[in-house]
């Protein structure tokens, strides 16, 4: 006796409804498994893609030289009194700039902390001597006022980040308005808009909060700062630097000449530098490596989500043995009116596809919901308390990946014939007589 497919699954699903109890269990084991892959995918794929924008937002013909602390030296030997000088020099600006015919442009900038004071208020910052193409080299933009620009050079004008500004002047403009930048005015000339501060990348760039910063010419932080930063420590000692140039970050026309300009940079900053107080950046090879750890990151967020789908299809093969045992008399009796062992293999795999199929439909709908759950989520624990949450976890959005729905989809039917499989076959192998005899 041969019935058609659709014959079966309707036999198959009037069977698992005369138990919703345990086949709603077992819906449940898929369903919590097909979510997971996609969530923990959708999860990674938002922490990677935003690791990938900043260093994108680098610029992928960009060469960032950066001036790195020695790990031990001085120029004095008593321990009270310890300055050091390293780092990029004016010089290697010049030596860079002159014999690297490839180089479109070269921004260089030099960043110290400073306390900024005006009237009661003070607030630490960043003090960045720059050039005017560091507006655009950062993707910064003006909120009020104006930015630094070629005749500004040398002048005590000073650029305010966004908190910077709103923690000196939280009730009023800051433009035309003076504040204290060591021992002298400047006059406030424009404020930054409000800017995500950027995360480590690996161990080859630092954390940055833009938003912290203030900015001057650089003529004039080394006309009127200098590049000897001292500072007093407990016990009356003194530390300090000297460091004429923090970075400088060069441009080239096309992204296959970045490898061989960011070479010929490290062949004369050695030439040069007894002490490797410098280091090459080159933001291509950060996007290339970021994309390898996210192709990693995702095949073990898929091995740990996959898991809970091992767990759910092991929850299925029991209760599908479980129904074997049950409706044994059932299959004598099929048995016996002429169905073939393929029939009934093929009934009991169908009404466990069944069971995988409706836990892993649910399961994609209620992934593709990742985002829009994960934000109220967000929001419920930001108004229950504003500092429950880690800062990175404001800027994260789970950006669902196409090839996690159909790969759970993919798993859970997977799970559903090779945890059925036994099941159906040791139903289809009874002896029929000792079946029909069974209560």
């Amino acid at each position: 006796m041969r019935i058609s497919i659709f014959k079966t699954i309707r036999v198959g699903l009037k069977s698992l409804l005369l138990q919703k109890l345990r086949a709603s269990l077992a819906v449940l084991g898929i369903f919590i498994g097909t979510t997971t892959v996609i969530w923990l995918v959708a999860m990674g794929e938002g922490v990677s893609y935003q690791a990938e924008q900043q260093i994108l937002e680098l610029g992928a013909t960009s060469i960032i030289v950066r001036t790195v602390e020695p790990t031990d030296g001085g120029d004095s030997k008593n321990s009270n009194t310890r300055i050091q000088r390293y780092g990029l020099l004016r010089s290697d600006y010049r030596r860079i700039t002159t014999n690297i015919p490839s180089i479109k442009r070269a921004v260089p900038m030099r960043e110290v902390k400073f306390e900024l004071r005006h009237k009661n208020r003070t607030v630490d910052s960043k003090l960045v001597g720059c050039l005017e193409e560091y507006l655009t080299l950062n993707r910064l933009a003006i909120a009020r006022g104006r930015w630094l620009t070629q005749r500004d050079r040398g002048e005590k004008l000073i650029v305010l980040g966004s908190e910077t500004a709103k923690r000196l002047f939280p009730f009023e403009n800051p433009i035309g308005k003076t504040i204290w930048v060591g021992n002298e005015f400047y006059v406030v000339i424009g404020q930054t808009q409000s800017r995500v501060a950027s995360a480590a990348i690996g161990g080859s760039l630092d954390s940055r909060d833009y938003n912290f910063d203030a900015y001057i010419p650089l003529e004039t932080l080394q006309n009127r700062i200098g590049d000897r930063v001292i500072r007093r420590i407990p016990g009356g000692g003194i530390q300090g630097e000297i460091v004429e140039l923090s970075q400088i970050t060069v441009e080239v026309g096309k992204i296959s000449l970045v490898d061989e300009t960011a070479s010929i940079i490290e062949s004369l900053l050695r030439r040069y530098h007894s002490d490797e107080d410098w280091a090459v950046v080159v933001p291509k090879e950060l996007l290339e490596q970021a994309k390898r750890t996210r192709a990693m990151f995702n095949v073990l967020l898929v091995v740990i989500a996959s898991i809970s789908l091992l767990v759910g299809g092991i929850g299925i093969m029991n209760i599908m043995l479980a129904t074997v045992t049950e409706r044994t008399r059932e299959i004598g009796i099929r048995r016996a009116l002429g169905a073939r062992r393929s029939d009934i293999i093929q009934q009991f795999l169908t009404e466990t596809l069944v069971l995988t199929g409706s836990g892993g439909m649910f399961g994609v709908l209620f992934g593709l919901l990742c985002g829009p759950l994960f934000r109220a989520l967000r929001s419920l624990i930001t108004m229950l308390s504003s500092d429950a949450l880690p800062e990175i976890v404001y800027t994260i959005e789970p950006r669902i990946a196409p090839w996690s729905v159909v790969l759970s989809v993919f798993i859970s039917l997977g799970v559903g014939l090779i945890f059925g499989v036994y099941p159906a076959r040791k139903a289809a192998f009874l002896d029929p007589i000792q079946a029909l005899r069974h209560e």
